[in-house]
């Protein structure tokens, strides 16, 4: 096949579906396929004029036995193209709805609500990260559920992680310092917990919201740990993998994922967790993997958090178990695979 991927610039962002599309293309790729990934420019995904002109600009540079993929952040944009999107039979990847977004004014939630509405039902495929995400797309944004195709991301091998040392609990969460990753959540549950040992790393760039990043460590400094917590921000791969080695336990108190690639980076490690189960990370992590509360509930969270970094011997029963689950998590290999015959689905159904 010969396949297009258009999706905000730039390509080489580092985020969970950023890595996510990548790695498709590179999969993609490696099985012989023809893939050029095309970056649109303009304000995403709240689309302005220079969004839509790079919406036009791409499309038209497709040739017309592409099959077109259009990453989910910059599909709002597409919208004065819905009819040539459906003549082409183009498909939308979908990590979320741009339009669950948490921190989003509502009328800008409602504008991407209504964008997404107009868009998905048009598309000859949607691929979707997670059944979760699937669900939400067929109940509140009018797509088809016989055209949703689930493709998971995948997980690389990785060394178990071998932890701090001691004797206090090293805690990294991993996520883009915005609103709905909840980290504002995860630091009133800390707060509540400075009789106990504990240091937080958090890595996420601050690009994307640089008020809330701020207002995260005004947070910090008012609960009286921010000697504890360390803002790492965006990090490389080979950093990344150096702070999930020194960690003892994986924390996201996410008010909704569409899958939760950095928990099931965790798992793969023998991290256990502490979630929330906003979206899919409740079914990416096992129960006897880690704890979990209701998403936005910190004192639920600072109880489960109490006894996973106090109890030891839990903890250590808990990374156990995380290292079997990560174990069984699909492989990026098997991903493309998966991500070419939803595309050649398609095909078919158009034949």
């Amino acid at each position: 096949m010969r396949i297009a991927l258009l999706v905000p610039g730039p390509f080489d962002a580092i985020s969970g579906g950023y890595n996510y599309d990548r790695r498709i293309v590179a999969g993609l790729r490696a099985r012989g396929h023809a893939v050029e990934a095309i970056e649109l420019t303009g304000r995403h995904p709240l689309a302005d004029g220079a969004a839509e002109a790079s919406a036009r600009e791409a499309l038209a540079r497709c040739g017309e036995e592409a099959r077109i993929v259009i990453d989910g952040l910059g599909l709002p944009a597409f919208l004065p193209l819905r009819e040539e999107l459906a003549r082409r039979r183009a498909v939308a990847l979908i990590h979320h709805p741009t339009a669950l977004e948490s921190g989003l004014p509502e009328p800008d939630r409602a504008a991407l609500r209504a964008r997404e509405r107009a868009l998905l039902p048009a598309m000859a495929r949607i691929i979707a990260v997670s059944a979760p995400v699937a669900a939400r797309l067929a109940e509140e944004f009018g797509a088809d559920p016989a055209r949703i195709a689930v493709v998971e991301p995948g997980t690389d091998p990785a060394p178990r992680a071998a932890g701090s040392g001691g004797p206090g609990c090293a805690i990294l969460s991993v996520g883009a310092l915005v609103p709905r990753k909840g980290h504002d959540v995860l630091l009133r549950a800390l707060g509540r917990l400075t009789d106990l040992d504990w240091t937080l790393t958090i890595a996420g760039g601050e690009a994307r919201d640089p008020v809330h990043a701020q207002g995260l460590r005004a947070l910090a400094a008012e609960l009286g740990i921010a000697s504890r917590v360390t803002f790492a921000g965006e990090v490389d791969a080979a950093t990344l993998e150096a702070l999930y080695a020194r960690a003892d336990l994986f924390a996201l108190a996410t008010r909704w994922e569409g899958y939760g690639m950095a928990a099931a980076e965790a798992l793969a490690r023998g991290l256990p967790c502490a979630i929330t189960t906003g979206g899919a990370i409740g079914e990416v992590v096992p129960i006897e993997a880690g704890v979990r509360s209701a998403p936005g509930d910190h004192e639920a969270l600072s109880k489960a958090l109490r006894r996973v970094i106090f109890d030891t011997g839990l903890r250590a029963a808990m990374a156990e178990a995380a290292w079997q689950a990560g174990q069984r998590l699909p492989r990026w290999e098997d991903r493309a695979r998966a991500f070419a015959e939803a595309l050649l689905a398609a095909d078919r159904e158009a034949g």
